[in-house]
């Protein structure tokens, strides 16, 4: 073998560090943008004065992208090569921060959307190429360990973003207006006025994201990262393969895309509501509430440092999938059986709301577990498989709407009780994912699945 393969390229052990840096970066960026969505949800509903339903679209604009380009996002991978198509998926994203900039001084709603949806689009092309990429880095048994060595970084995101948001965007001042807006101070024409200076808040910040994406993908398009072929780095044996002639017929990745969307699905549900839940409580979004999701992260960020330190050392990376995804069954039981009084970093809330914070613990190896799992030996169906799971990540768009259906379903009681009911939508999901760690992933053949 020549000196120039892609396999000693793997094994050049400073090119992989420098490669894992970079891609920490990249999920990084991720968390910081993705989950700065369970602010805006109701920031947005508040200076926007959104409905309801108009509050979830905010997060629909996002991660439905995501369904729609995860697929154009694979051929431009296999035209472009990795390090191209992050260059792409980043610059994608600038265009979508920098509207936000227009949105903001005239205050229009459908111009967010578009700039989420461009958000989402750049963000479907780098996790079409990023997640893979990990994957297939190293030996395919550790993948989850640098699945959660990179999502340290996207969930380290995660922690910070709600407050960089609540102390970029949201000044001292202005909660005092958020709060007072609340009580219904402002009507008419003042209260458009207050609105403006609220919601113009975002265009610095988000001014400064775009030309810094632009940046960060000229520095990816000539970093060190080196080009993977997934045809031979992600190969089945020859005699495992001669059966497979098309993406459907790999059982483990599609039983995984349902996997991975109840997954994203039921964590959009946990963080993107969690400050809405705890408002029907008392709580308010210009209080401690708006850390909520950021406590949620913070779990999350531990748990992925236990699986750099278990995986697969200590325990397999399929286990630690099953645990985890059992773990969250109960505590999603556990949300809707219990009830009682908390005394919590400042709130008094129902104990079901931090059942609800610390599903971010066990979350944080579901992902590292399933996308290993779902695309082991597609060769090279690799970024075809690998956007059919990126397709999923539209879970976050979808079940957010399918669980304020059942809150609305809950109409007839208390702000409090339906949205606590509704949560039960969280069952079926982690009960699927419990089967797909236990046996799902192990079915090779549609033929052989049929009793």
């Amino acid at each position: 073998m020549n000196n120039t393969s892609p396999v000693n390229h793997i094994q050049d052990k400073r090119t992989t560090i420098q490669s894992m840096i970079i891609l920490a970066c990249l999920f990084f960026i991720f968390g910081l943008v993705s989950w700065v969505n369970t602010i805006l949800i109701p920031y947005f509903q508040l200076t926007l004065q959104l409905s309801n339903f108009q509050s979830y679209l905010v997060t629909f604009a996002f991660y439905i992208a995501y369904l729609i380009m995860a697929i154009p996002s694979s051929f431009l991978l296999n035209k472009t090569g990795y390090k191209k198509g992050m260059m792409f998926g980043l610059w994608c994203m600038a265009l979508g921060a920098l509207l936000f900039v227009p949105a903001a001084y005239w205050r229009i709603y459908q111009i967010f959307l578009l700039g989420l949806f461009l958000l989402g689009v750049g963000l479907a092309i780098l996790q079409s190429a990023a997640n893979p990429y990990v994957t297939i880095v190293g030996p395919i048994e550790s993948a989850a360990k640098r699945m959660s060595m990179v999502g340290t970084g996207n969930k380290l995101a995660g922690v910070i973003a709600n407050l960089i948001f609540a102390a970029v965007v949201i000044r001292e001042s202005d909660r005092v207006l958020m709060k007072e807006i609340e009580a219904g101070v402002y009507t008419g024409e003042s209260l458009e006025v207050v609105l403006d200076t609220l919601i113009k808040g975002v265009m610095t910040p988000y001014l400064i994201l775009a030309v810094a994406l632009f940046i960060f993908g000229i520095i990816v398009r000539y970093s060190p990262l080196p080009e993977l072929d997934p045809s031979v780095v992600n190969k089945r044996p020859v005699e495992d393969e001669s059966s497979q002639k098309h993406i459907l017929q790999y059982p483990a990745l599609l039983l995984g895309v349902l996997a991975m969307f109840f997954h994203i699905g039921t964590q959009m549900i946990a963080l993107g509501t969690s400050i809405q839940y705890a408002g029907t409580m008392g709580e308010s979004l210009a209080g401690p509430a708006q850390n909520i999701p950021s406590y949620t992260m913070l779990l999350t960020f531990f748990g992925y440092f236990l699986g750099i330190a278990l995986i697969p050392k200590y325990i397999k990376q399929r286990n630690a999938l099953l645990v985890c995804s059992s773990i969250n069954l109960i505590l999603s039981i556990l949300i809707i059986t219990t009830s009682g009084t908390v005394q919590i970093f400042g709130m008094t809330t129902d104990i079901s709301l931090w059942y609800l914070v610390m599903m971010g613990l066990p979350n944080a190896l579901l992902y590292a577990g399933i996308w290993p799992l779902a695309i082991n030996g597609l060769g090279k169906y690799t970024n075809l498989g690998s956007a059919f799971l990126v397709m999923a990540l539209c879970g976050s768009a979808i079940m957010p709407i399918v669980y304020n259906s059942f809150v609305e379903m809950n109409g007839s009681l208390s702000s409090f009780e339906a949205m606590k009911f509704a949560y039960a939508v969280l069952i079926p999901c982690f009960a699927y994912i419990v089967w797909y760690a236990a046996w799902g992933y192990r079915i090779k053949s549609w033929r052989r699945a049929v009793p």
